[in-house]
């Protein structure tokens, strides 16, 4: 074969193209975790038996965590697991947790790599989601101007419990400089004055972490369920089934359906027979979608249910009834066949029909745990919504997830933000609502987006902090049917506040100085009870702040209240909430 020419040549460079790494799907996390000694490491007969005998170590240090603060945990939809592998002639760990919609779990798994740093002190964590550096938007407000989403990727780095940051390599006040994985080690190693240790960052990045580990078991909701006795025997083997039985029931479809339709039920792998009332473990996140779901009675199940005047036994049976027909659509669905659940389930329900396995009897039923948590997490009190946006709790012993816990209020008042920016943004129009923290270059009116000298920057990362740990962006290849579902939403919502006074922003807002009455585009609103910076002695500057809470709580009850009409039905308030990326839980008292 003839050798290439220099033209040939240059033809080939310029239409080979390396095949990327797919992208992270999105609500997952992907940790990639690598040996790097601060010193050179000196020559060994097998460096690379050697690196895989201390990732080892590492996988056996990662267990050892996971029994002491994992036991009885249950995941939403994955858990956190380590593999080794090789990458571009490197050895290390890597592991990817599929977390569905607890936010939660990935701040789980982010603690225990923090905590893996710690204990090996050569190690070096790179943590990733379908964000992107989730840690560097957990820290928007405190990131130095030069750190921009385009030059961040491989920068942000856990060691030893730190987060740490790569600096570039000149002083500049717009960075353009990127690197990958390989640059990053070889910095890490050779050039430590460009490692960046950061107090504020760090404690902005990590802050969901403050109540951890103890914060780890008030993840799980326990529940009393009246369930077949056969679920009763397989969430007793092996309590984690819950999870993927809720997921295939809150997000069924006909297909799955289908079994739950027929008449009678012999073609039932979980029939409403000998039903038994049991404890059962869910995550905090999937309990909420179960009971925040209206499921009317298969055919199978009406008669079965107590009546309505028993309350307590009807909650019960109905929370069971959904679990049930959760496990009955998981199993049955022909997509889930090849998964190790269903396998594993089919298995245990063989060697009970071949009478190897027997199921518990009632005695052994009752000397079970019967733990019954309490479900306050799960409301919301308008009557409180006051108290809590000027952080005044009424009960300072509240569990966390109810008002009154920290992490509530803050998404509370990122939602009314968000919602207060988008009434109050004169220069949106169809084509440009400022939902999402977008920048605003256009009118130059707000000081406070303005960089130390003076430049306009984008706000990338410094958008602020993402409601509920996510940001969304409206996309643009539908950005004019989304204009268009935005200004309907606008109307329709205008015209369902507009009677309430809410959205009268009276004289008060008009006497404030330009950034204050309404959130600033991309700032979140700032932390309860926190903040040494903030002067006591100004009464003006109290008085503003108390005339903005007043604002807030208004527009926030009308917007709940909006909310709560609906029902769990679709309407303008809750499509409006979901086009601003957010999620707001069912008001279900009735």
């Amino acid at each position: 074969m003839a050798p290439m020419s220099q033209e040939d040549l240059e033809w080939f460079k310029s239409t080979f193209h390396p095949i990327p790494r797919p992208q992270l799907p999105e609500d997952a996390i992907e940790y990639s975790l690598y040996l790097i000694p601060s010193d050179p490491a000196p020559a060994v007969t097998d460096a690379v038996a050697e690196t895989r005998a201390r990732l080892q170590e590492v996988q056996k240090s990662a267990s050892e965590l996971s029994k002491k603060w994992l036991k009885g945990y249950i995941w939403q939809r994955e858990g956190f697991g380590l593999e080794i592998t090789k990458e571009n002639g490197i050895t290390l760990l890597r592991g990817r947790t599929n977390y569905g919609d607890s936010i939660e779990d990935e701040w789980v798994i982010v603690y225990l790599l923090r905590e893996l740093t710690k204990k090996h002190k050569d190690l070096w964590v790179k943590v990733i989601d379908s964000d992107g550096e989730f840690l560097l938007i957990e820290a928007a407000e405190s990131l130095p101007s030069w750190l921009e989403p385009d030059v961040a990727d491989n920068r942000v780095w856990i060691h030893d419990g730190q987060l740490v940051i790569i600096k570039p390599k000149h002083d500049r006040k717009k960075v353009t400089e990127k690197i990958s994985v390989e640059d990053a080690r070889k910095i890490i190693v050779e050039e430590p004055k460009r490692l960046m240790r950061s107090a504020k960052i760090e404690e902005e990045a990590f802050y969901r972490l403050r109540k951890y580990p103890q914060r780890i078991s008030e993840n799980m909701h326990c529940a009393l369920v009246t369930i077949p006795r056969k679920i009763a025997y397989l969430l007793h083997q092996k309590p984690a089934y819950i999870s993927p039985a809720v997921e295939a029931f809150y997000t069924r479809d006909p297909i799955a359906l289908r079994p739950l339709k027929a008449k009678g039920t012999s073609n039932l792998t979980f029939p409403p027979e000998d039903l038994v009332t049991v404890s059962a473990k869910f995550t905090r996140v999937g309990y909420a979608q179960l009971k925040s779901q209206d499921f009317p009675a298969p055919q199978a199940w009406i008669g079965k249910l107590p009546s309505k005047t028993d309350r307590k036994a009807y909650a019960r049976a109905e929370t069971g009834m959904k679990v049930t027909c959760g496990f009955e659509m998981f199993v049955s669905d022909p997509q889930n066949q090849d998964k190790a659940a269903v396998r594993e389930i089919k298995m245990l329900l063989e060697d009970i029909d071949t009478g190897d396995e027997k199921l518990p009897t009632d005695e052994e039923i009752k000397s079970w745990d019967h733990r019954e948590d309490d479900e306050k997490w799960l409301d919301i009190s308008y009557d409180d919504l006051e108290s809590e946006l000027r952080g005044k709790a009424r009960d300072r012993s509240a569990k966390p997830g109810a008002f009154g816990d920290q992490n509530a209020q803050e998404n509370l008042r990122r939602i009314v933000a968000r919602f207060e920016e988008f009434l109050n943004d004169d220069s949106a129009d169809i084509e440009g609502a400022h939902f999402l923290g977008e920048s605003d270059t256009d009118d130059g009116d707000d000081d406070d987006e303005l960089s130390s000298d003076g430049e306009d920057k984008d706000l990338g990362f410094h958008e602020g902090p993402r409601p509920s740990g996510r940001v969304e962006e409206l996309d643009s290849e539908s950005e004019e049917d989304d204009s268009q579902q935005i200004e309907e939403l606008a109307r329709q919502m205008e015209a369902e506040l507009r009677p309430t006074g809410v959205l009268d922003l009276n004289d008060r807002s008009a006497d404030k100085s330009a950034g204050k009455g309404k959130s600033v585009k991309g700032k979140a609103p700032m932390r309860t009870n926190e903040g040494p910076d903030q002067d006591d002695n100004s009464e003006s500057e109290v008085d503003d702040a108390e005339a903005d809470e007043d604002i807030n709580v208004n527009l926030a009850k009308n917007l709940l209240e909006s909310l709560q009409s609906q029902a769990g039905m679709p309407g303008p308030g809750g499509n409006l909430i979901g086009i601003m990326g957010m999620k707001m839980p069912r008001d279900d008292r009735g």
